[in-house]
């Protein structure tokens, strides 16, 4: 095949525009390629003109190199020519003071009394919270507080009418199944509170009495009300990922045993959720990029025949391979191949979305 013959990669049509549904995320095991996938996918949905945000909830926080520009914590337009919005959101900074992220003390001042250097906690150390502390009356850090500050920040994200399509790349699969399992862990920290409050009303009561004023029975209120807005707003987004119209659940995987069994049981978990999952994507296959486009293009392939290693990779990844089209039968099963460089910025990022569309 003479040069005349291959298509350069800055010639290959980038995607105009995607089908697909309003909300696309991309979940999988960590480092098979989900932030590629929703970069490619975002940046192929804005190039037709729709307005299109794409949302990192991992901390890893590589959408930034991967898109070749700085992303703040909140949407901001990275593409003049192009609608084409980013955000990385970061779980720790968005936790807050209070308990699950919600500003405020649910406990009624509580909090100050029971532990630290309250009446009851002793001493303590600057920064024990004597509820959700180590050594808190519950016992350990309160389930997933750092989830819940980025879910808090995703549903406003979600419901924002300035975009017509929200790209997210979730975190690895633990962390979005537990993203997925807080509405009840909220609804349990809640009626935990509450029986709290009720268990230690009669001491608060004669406090309050001691010192006059009754702004903790407000603040408990607000507290409480938060929370239980928080988890109504959580239970309204999984109710979103539910529904196949409005939303595309895409699985990410590598071509090798272990990422397949990660796979398989992601998509067990989701299924327990109702949450349909409509496309699986492989990804890094040692399988020439023409094959996989179906179109010759001058990127650099694999040498089956020359490369013993390469050969033996392929025949690993060909097993896996096997194993996951009849794993995933009846899905959308798309191969993005094993590049020789890091895809990083829109030349590449444009022959991913090639491989998706």
């Amino acid at each position: 095949m003479s040069e005349l013959d291959v298509e350069a990669v800055d010639e290959i049509d980038a995607p105009t525009g995607i089908e697909a549904a309003e909300y696309v995320l991309y979940g999988g095991k960590g480092g098979v390629g989900k932030t590629t996938c929703a970069a490619a996918t975002a940046l192929a949905s804005a190039r037709d003109g729709t307005a299109t945000l794409v949302v990192s909830t991992d901390p890893a926080h590589s959408l930034s190199d991967t898109l070749n520009a700085d992303i703040p914590a909140t949407p901001t337009q990275i593409r003049e020519e192009i609608p084409l919005y980013a955000a990385e959101i970061d779980p720790e900074a968005a936790v807050g003071d209070g308990p699950l992220g919600v500003d405020g003390d649910a406990f009624g001042g509580m909090g100050d009394l029971l532990g630290g250097e309250g009446m009851m906690g002793g001493a303590g150390t600057e920064g024990d919270d004597p509820i959700s502390g180590e050594d808190g009356l519950l016992g350990g850090s309160m389930p997933g507080a750092d989830e819940a500050a980025a879910m808090r920040l995703l549903l406003d994200y979600v419901d924002d009418d300035r975009f017509d399509r929200v790209v997210i790349d979730t975190a690895p699969t633990g962390h979005t199944l537990r993203l997925l399992e807080l509405p009840e862990t909220m609804d349990s920290m809640v009626g935990k509170i509450l029986q709290l409050r009720e268990r230690f009303s009669g001491m608060m009561d004669n406090l309050t009495g001691m010192f006059g004023g009754d702004d903790d029975d407000v603040d408990a209120e607000a507290g409480i009300e938060d929370l239980r807005e928080l988890s109504d707003r959580i239970e309204h987004l999984r109710s979103i990922l539910q529904d196949p119209r409005r939303t595309d659940f895409r699985i990410v995987m590598v071509p090798e045993e272990l990422s397949v069994v990660e796979s398989e049981r992601l998509l067990g978990r989701l299924a327990e959720f109702d949450i349909p999952v409509g496309t699986v994507v492989v990804n890094r296959v040692m399988q020439d990029p023409s094959e996989v486009l179906g179109e010759d293009v001058d990127i650099p392939g694999p040498n089956h025949d020359d490369c013993e290693f390469c050969a033996r990779r392929w025949q690993v990844q060909q097993d896996a391979l096997a194993r996951s089209q009849d794993m995933f039968r009846g899905h959308d099963v798309r191969r993005v191949p094993l590049f020789a460089e890091e895809v990083r910025g829109e030349r590449l990022l444009a022959v991913v979305a090639a491989c998706l569309d």
